[in-house]
């Protein structure tokens, strides 16, 4: 059925086209005339060459995006040659190209019920992508009204049959693929086995010898021109003869790269010899069947089945293949593992094929040949000021953006004309969310946590559910897609599947309730609709990694993820870096009832510490809260597990996530993950080790033996020293009459006194500390104490080290304290130290401990910096030193701030909407470019995570790939 077909279905329904509602608009009002605007220069600088890799100076955005954000749009998604006219220099530009093209689509395609009805479209589209609520793929910014193809999926799926044209065609088509900025995956079981003849009567070459060509190609090809490297998926099934060599190839491989490695050899990710290793390009999984799964259970056989006429001709011992299959993902990250019969019991259209593979990253599933355009909603964006879930407008947005993204395939062009044909007949869509650890931590919510999986179903069942229902609506004016009609039962069927997944959702909360509640009442308009109407689309929603999308809307946490770490890397308008904690922390423990002493003290123990553990004030069974995918306290393998699962009931795809594991896994965690994963129902699953891989992760692996070797050669030339000068250090006494002052202090009802002596130069050089009656135990402690300090402080130790040293350590008595400046206390040394910094060291060395005085910390609140601003510093000095503090924030339009505070970069902490804001911010240190690298100034432990090839930055986890912070670069996703 074509489009025309379509719009005559309509006329004979008789319908009028789809209302549209207004959300976030005002009448007669454009969106971009509500918000400030200013300029901002783009310099993208390869940190390690110091080379500029990009200059744009004078683009425009509103003045709450982000300084990352601003230079990710203006870098990957502005268009034409930089420094002529062509080039876009405004957001405005960029959205007007794609909102316009989008709302034209829809007049010409009957859509819209009135003109009114495709303003307000054109409007609701233009806002909400300007306050960052979603972002479509990254296709669509990079194609949608240009001169280029109008390509909108970032999601193919191809399919290859046994026959060398076929093959020769698959290498073709994923080229066409890559070039556009896309990624693709198929199946290769059709292809025969290694182990079976040809009909001239000589041997199969085998489907792992034809993924060499096709991994060459992809090495070679840089998608979307040479913004990210090209993604793809190869996927056989474990009933194919050759399964055994698919499961090892890259394992093997990474062999490979150990033992080049330890010859010297490059073998960096991008590095000059890494080349020469095979199947690096793609991403493998093994399709496992219900069947396969029952006999490693069983511990029976399993027959490995002729890819001509279906008959066994060899078996394996089902436990040990799988254990093979755990073994290889221990060793090298892969293969995943799909499981085929989940995955097509939720298809819904059978009768048209089945589903045999996936996109790169696995959310995207569906007929072969076929296409998916993908768009998220930044979940954030609809947590209240009183922290409650705005569900009514979240409905709402879906219903607006699914609209978008089905009118977007009317005028879409595709790769190949297989997939225009297939995505035309049935009109995939793949909507999603970001922002969910982010928004769980605010809320209060565990990520591994009956509450936190509560929350997760209850929205992505509204989401989908709002999806569905809008596509029936649409189908009843439009028509439905042109694949119904063979496949209503099974569409209908699916859709009850839905439904009655949504009915077991045991909501713990009134959060979750009320949004259960709203998706319960679409799920019943959606199989009423749908039993009238049918469905415009034969797939809804999927949950994306959104990687480079996700830094455009500001989000902290991707897709389905966790949040990554507590510290964050941020970037300032005026330059230079500055390390964060997120404001979804201060956030969370206000939800939970803690007050502002100790809401600030437990940030600044964090922003120190990068941890909860030990915070003070903070109570133990709240540290599930801040559980992150890295780190301290990071949430376990089955907890990422239970998360996929509570939410994969509610969705027509999958979800891109990549289950982690700490170094120390065993071969037999990861078959227990891979086994738990069928049990529980989840599509596909891919895990990661720490570690486990060499080629991609290491930052300067190639040059490691070099090094070595270099170092050894230089340590045996190296001038036997004759002379030998030993350094002592010399104690600097008091003198006879120093003078001295002595502070009294309360802590936790416990009161003591602190007697400081200093030097002339007012420096201080000894402590007395009374606690407790003379002659007690704890007094003789006290003494001896006080006594160690003070010679360690007369032999130059500085004070600024025992400051560090004795600041939060925890032990009782403990809390309040009488002293205005520091309202709590973890114990007695706590306090003391805390005391002595105060009194003893200079503003600049104790801010970066993170310990102010109360009248600072109210300056703090009402001006933005700790520091004091002289009434007579210039205009210029004033302006370089907010503009250092500045914390780029998106508000509320109902909370921007005035003209002249945004021109100097200051935002009210009280104005943040999102987590994208900064508490307790410190100057970070220069030798950290990214939030991976400053988690490993923390944990002191190597990220295990690839170096960005355009910017040097090292990368973080994004889905099932890598996204850099520096300048949106993923390494295979959209």
């Amino acid at each position: 059925m074509t489009e025309i077909g379509n719009r005559s279905s309509r006329s004979k329904a008789g319908a009028k086209g789809v209302k549209i509602e207004r959300i976030y608009t005002t009448p007669g009002v454009h969106p971009y005339d509500e918000v400030t605007w200013e300029k901002r220069d783009v310099v993208q600088q390869n940190w390690k060459t110091g080379e500029t890799i990009f200059e744009q100076r004078g683009v425009e955005f509103p003045d709450f995006w982000s300084v990352n954000a601003s230079t990710i749009v203006t870098t990957k998604y502005f268009r034409g040659a930089v420094g002529t006219a062509a080039r876009e220099v405004s957001l405005k530009q960029l959205i007007d190209r794609v909102v316009l093209t989008y709302a034209a689509a829809g007049k010409s395609n009957g859509y819209f019920a009135s003109p009114d009805d495709a303003e307000i479209f054109e409007h609701e589209l233009t806002h909400a992508l300007l306050h960052q609520v979603f972002s479509f793929n990254s296709p669509v910014w990079f194609n949608v009204g240009t001169k280029s193809p109008q390509q909108v999926s970032a999601c193919f799926i191809l399919s290859v049959d046994d026959s060398m044209d076929s093959i020769l065609n698959w290498y073709k088509e994923e080229g066409k693929i890559f070039q556009g900025g896309s990624g693709a995956g198929l199946n290769l079981s059709r292809i025969r086995s290694s182990k079976e003849l040809l009909s001239s009567g000589g041997t199969a070459s085998g489907p792992v010898s034809f993924m060499r060509g096709a991994d060459a190609s992809a090495g070679t090809i840089k998608s979307g021109g040479a913004t990210r490297r090209a993604a793809k998926m190869v996927v056989l099934d474990v009933d194919h003869p050759d399964i055994e060599e698919f499961v090892e190839t890259k394992a093997r491989e990474e062999d490979k790269i150990r033992a080049l490695r330890d010859a010297g050899f490059d073998m960096d990710l991008g590095g000059k010899d890494i080349v020469s290793v095979q199947y690096q390009n793609a991403n493998n999984s093994v399709r496992v069947n219900d069947e396969f799964m029952k006999a490693v259970e069983d511990g029976t056989e399993f027959g490995l089945r002729s890819r001509s006429d279906g008959s066994v001709i060899d078996t394996v011992d089902a436990r040990e293949l799988f254990g093979k299959i755990a073994k290889a993902a221990w060793e090298c990250a892969d293969p995943g593992i799909q499981y085929d019969d989940t995955i097509n019991a939720w298809h819904t259209n059978p009768e048209t094929g089945r589903i045999t593979a996936s996109n790169p990253c696995s959310e995207y599933m569906s007929l072969d040949n076929s296409s998916c355009n993908l768009a998220s909603l930044n979940l954030l964006k609809f947590l209240r000021d009183d922290d409650t879930f705005d569900a009514v407008t979240f409905q709402k947005v879906v219903e607006l953006v699914i609209t978008a993204m089905d009118i977007s395939i009317c005028f879409a062009d595709f790769p190949t004309e297989p997939i225009g044909e297939t995505t035309r007949n049935y009109r995939q869509l793949g909507i999603g969310y970001a922002n969910l650890g982010a928004l769980l931590m605010a809320t209060g919510h565990g990520y591994d946590s009956e509450g936190g999986r509560a929350l997760a179903a209850s929205i992505t069942s509204l989401l989908t559910g709002a999806a569905y229902k809008r596509s029936a609506e649409m189908a009843s004016v439009v028509g439905a897609y042109a694949g119904y009609a063979r496949n209503a039962d099974a569409h209908k069927r699916v859709m009850r599947k839905h439904q009655a997944a949504n009915d077991n959702i045991k909501t713990l909360d009134a959060m979750d309730s009320d949004i259960h509640q709203l998706a319960t009442k679409a799920w019943d308009d959606v199989v009423k609709l749908g039993e009238k109407h049918g469905y415009r689309n034969a797939q809804a929603s999927v949950l994306a990694p959104t990687g480079t999308i996700g830094f455009m809307m500001d989000c902290d946490t991707t897709g389905i993820e966790p949040d990554f770490s507590l510290v964050k890397f941020k970037k300032l308008v005026g330059g230079g870096s500055m390390q964060i904690v997120n404001l979804t922390i201060p956030r969370a423990l206000r939800k939970m009832g803690y007050t502002g002493e100790t809401v600030e003290a437990i940030v600044e123990y964090i922003a120190d510490k990068g941890h909860v553990i030990d915070a003070p004030g903070l109570k133990p069974e709240h540290y599930e809260v801040f559980d992150t995918a890295m780190g301290a306290r990071s949430i376990s393998a089955m907890g990422h597990v239970r998360m996929m699962a509570a939410t994969q009931p509610f969705l027509s795809g999958a979800i891109s996530k990549t289950v982690n594991l700490p170094e120390t896994a065993t071969v037999e965690e990861i078959q227990d993950v891979y086994m738990q994963g069928w049990k529980l129902g989840i599509k596909a699953l891919a895990i990661y080790r720490d570690n486990c891989k060499v080629g991609q992760p290491l930052s300067d692996g190639g040059s490691t033996a070099k090094d070595n070797k270099a170092a050894a050669d230089a340590a045996a030339a190296e001038v036997k020293v004759e002379k030998v000068i030993e350094y002592r250090p010399v104690r600097r006494r008091l003198p006879k009459r120093r003078s001295s002052q002595t502070t009294s202090f309360a802590v936790g009802g416990a009161e003591g006194y602190l007697t400081a002596g200093t030097y002339d130069d007012q420096q201080l050089g000894e402590i007395f500390l009374k606690f407790g009656k003379q002659g007690s135990t704890l007094a003789g402690v006290m003494d001896a104490f006080s006594i160690a300090v003070s010679i360690g402080l007369q032999y130059g130790v500085p004070l600024e080290t025992f400051v560090e040293k004795f600041t939060n350590l925890r032990f009782e008595p403990a809390g309040l304290t009488d002293d205005p400046d520091v309202r709590m206390a973890q114990s007695i040394m706590d306090y003391v130290f805390r005391r002595l910094a105060l009194d003893y060291l200079d503003f600049d060395t104790r801010s970066f401990m993170g310990i102010h005085t109360a009248s600072e910390r109210a300056r703090q609140v009402e001006t933005g910096s700790y520091e004091a601003i002289e009434s007579d510093e210039s205009d210029e000095d004033l302006e370089d030193e907010l503009e250092s503090l500045q914390q780029s924030a998106p508000v509320s339009k109902k909370a921007e701030p005035k003209a002249e505070e945004s021109s100097k970069g200051e935002l009210d902490a009280t104005e943040v909407k999102s987590g994208a804001g900064a508490a307790s911010a410190r100057q970070a240190s220069s030798d950290v470019h990214s939030s991976a690298e400053l988690l490993e100034k923390f944990g002191g432990i190597t990220a295990d995570a690839p170096i960005c090839m355009t910017c040097g930055t090292k990368m973080r986890p994004a889905g099932s790939c890598y996204v850099c912070e520096g300048c949106g670069s993923t390494s295979g996703c959209s």
